[in-house]
């Protein structure tokens, strides 16, 4: 894509701050998601068992960092669940210290993993996989709202019906104010001048009262210490590499624009190692923030980015007592909204799945079962590359094809193979030749065939062994170089 066809349909920051209109827009989709990210990162403090300052400083340090290093304009980082989990035992086990230097290190390792290139893995993700990760998504973001909505106050459910008529009604009378927004200010003003008893923002934990400080875990420096954080490290450097690439993907595909994964992957370690030098818990991309910042508030830049973290500092030390009086029905309409819109419904149409492949299917269900089982993206992903890949590998075995002709004079047996052969496809290879049958003299053309892997040159060398057992002999005929390469090298060795 062209810088210029780019620009057209992402605009760029220098753009947007030239544009009363767009950066209007860029800013009250940050102050949304910032208001979002209150309770989310309150939620995940409470997970790791810290205090609830470390989550919404680290959201607010990871947003305006990454807003200026990472590599998928509008896309929002903050503390996230899936690291939550990760990191939450070191907390526990070791203290907060040990926490703070496992952020560090894990952020070390994502730079690492970035200058490695490991971002350029994205390209053997299937789209079936990512498809299964889309749902699997929605559906854990509707769950996660699930406590809000159960053994509540009556009103709640009432509040949240007007909310989401709000944002589905909102945006066909004009897009100039964020739906999300005028949601959270009607359904506030609501209770506050009705009096409505419903849980609130301030509910979910205590706001910070101070600015983050420089902090530098004690801990010390010696081997043992490193075999007890990196392991946890590793583990989030991994999983926030993964779940932050997969959003920026669908994002990518939201926009209809390209990002840089290796930038984003650079980006996440860093804003990783400044988020644990403010004492943050570190964390990744969140999906539902920024499927709320482009998808539903219609961001495209980093002015959002850096606004939502901005806005969060603001919102929770100088407006905590106004933040606090938010009711969390607002906050749960929004969510909704967001995981219905972000569910791919044509996928399970009757009329797709019956023109999808049986495979592809597979892989996608099995892609949102793994996830939604066990609440982690990662393991999710993992499970389902790995089906895809032996469904892959069952459906090429199926390709190749041997067929045996004899010469006019009988003399001459010469089988023709035609297809891709590794591990899979050659594991019968053997089975394809009638040994006893043919006479003294083979011919194996191999010139529409591809030799892969030591698996299939040791299937030929099986062959060729079985006809001297014969008293045949055998001439692999047709062999394209790489072909001939790996099985002469092989086969010497």
């Amino acid at each position: 894509m062209s810088v210029a066809a780019r620009n057209r349909i992402e605009p760029t920051v220098l753009q947007a701050l030239r544009s009363p209109r767009l950066l209007t827009r860029e800013a009250l989709a940050g102050l949304v998601v910032a208001i979002a990210l209150i309770p989310e990162s309150i939620a995940f403090s409470l997970i790791v068992g810290v205090d609830p300052r470390v989550g919404l400083f680290s959201s607010f340090v990871m947003a305006v960092v990454i807003a200026f290093t990472g590599g998928r304009p509008a896309m929002i980082s903050a503390a996230t669940g899936a690291v939550a989990l990760v990191v939450a035992p070191v907390a526990r086990e070791h203290g907060f210290d040990y926490l703070i230097a496992t952020v560090l290190l894990a952020g070390v390792l994502q730079i690492l993993l970035a200058v490695l290139g490991v971002a350029r893995l994205m390209r053997f993700i299937p789209r079936s996989v990512m498809v299964g990760f889309v749902n699997a998504l929605a559906i854990l973001v509707f769950v996660s709202q699930m406590p809000q909505l159960i053994d509540v106050p009556w009103a709640v459910y009432p509040l949240v019906v007007a909310g989401l008529g709000i944002l589905y009604f909102w945006p066909r009378l004009t897009k100039a104010v964020p739906a999300p927004l005028v949601a959270i200010v009607v359904l506030t003003l609501v209770v506050v001048v009705f009096g409505i008893a419903v849980p609130t923002v301030g509910d979910q934990g205590a706001l910070p009262r101070s600015l983050p400080e420089l902090f530098i875990p004690q801990v010390p420096l010696e081997w043992e210490t490193l075999q007890i954080i990196a392991p946890y490290a590793l583990a989030m450097a991994v999983v926030g590499l993964l779940e932050s690439l997969m959003t920026a993907k669908l994002v990518d595909d939201i926009t209809d624009t390209r990002s840089r994964k290796t930038r984003e992957a650079w980006g996440q370690g860093v804003a990783n190692v400044a988020s644990g030098l403010f004492g943050g818990m570190g964390g990744c991309a969140m999906i539902g923030q920024t499927m709320i910042n482009v998808k539903a508030s219609g961001a495209r830049t980093r002015i959002s980015t850096f606004m939502a973290g901005i806005f969060l500092l603001l919102l929770v030390v100088a407006l905590g007592d106004v933040v606090a009086i938010i009711p969390m029905a607002a906050l749960v309409a929004v969510m909704v909204l967001v995981s219905a819109t972000t569910f791919d419904w044509h996928s399970i149409r009757p009329s797709t799945l019956k023109r999808m492949p049986r495979s592809e299917t597979l892989v996608m269900l099995v892609t949102v079962v793994a996830t939604v089982w066990t609440s982690n993206l990662a393991v999710g992903v993992g499970v389902g590359v790995l089906t895809a890949m032996v469904a892959f590998a069952r459906r090429v075995a199926h390709f190749t094809t041997v067929t045996r002709t004899l010469s006019d004079d009988g003399a001459v047996a010469r089988y023709t193979v035609d297809g891709e052969l590794f591990f899979a496809s050659s594991n019968d290879l053997t089975t394809q030749f009638d040994y006893a049958a043919d006479p003294a003299r083979v011919v194996i053309d191999m010139t529409r065939s591809h030799v892969w892997d030591a698996s299939t040159v040791a299937a030929l060398d099986a062959i060729v062994t079985k006809y001297a057992q014969h008293g045949a002999t055998v001439e692999l005929v047709g062999m394209n170089d790489a072909t001939a390469a790996l099985h002469g090298w092989l086969s010497d060795g």
